[in-house]
């Protein structure tokens, strides 16, 4: 909805409103994912505290370029070549590719690092070829590394942009 808060509590509240409440008076199971621009550079412990309290789960989409504060209930690192890697560890790490500056050697390092999910995604493209050539790569990638999942975005797929 849009606008500004004054305290983090209030903008918890106007996210809570968006749930309505069962017939038996709790709320429903609420679960938010902040995304961005870089939603980190937002997200604090007070916003984190307020959305608990009114019984959110929390998930974060991110760059990685910030480091994620404690209480987050999902941490997903989408990072971006040539930008500095920070957050290295969370639930889930996932590649869009090709993605100029990343190699399979990139992907591999990444391997490394202390994420329990490892993801790729093929790189969208208006040009059909590119798209089914990035989608092809991602696949064979995944059954050859399989450490990989494949991360797809279903709203394009049905051509919901």
């Amino acid at each position: 909805g849009g606008g500004k808060f004054d305290t983090a509590q209030a903008l918890a509240a106007r996210i809570g409103s968006f749930w309505p409440d069962t017939a038996e008076g709790a709320k429903e199971q609420r679960f938010v994912v902040i995304t961005g621009g870089e939603p980190l550079l937002q997200v604090d412990t007070a916003l984190i505290d307020a959305l608990h309290a009114q019984g959110f789960q929390i998930a974060v989409e991110t760059n990685g370029t910030i480091a994620a504060p404690e209480g987050l209930d999902w941490i997903c690192v989408s990072p971006k070549a040539g930008a500095r890697l920070v957050q290295t560890r969370g639930h889930e790490l996932k590649v869009v590719m090709p993605q100029a500056g990343f190699t399979e050697a990139d992907l591999l390092a990444f391997e490394q690092m202390d994420f329990v999910q490892m993801r790729v995604q093929a790189m969208d493209s208006t040009q059909p070829e590119a798209r089914r050539q990035a989608m092809t790569w991602a696949v064979q990638w995944c059954m050859d590394h399989p450490r990989w999942l494949l991360s797809v975005q279903t709203h394009k797929s049905l051509g919901i942009r």
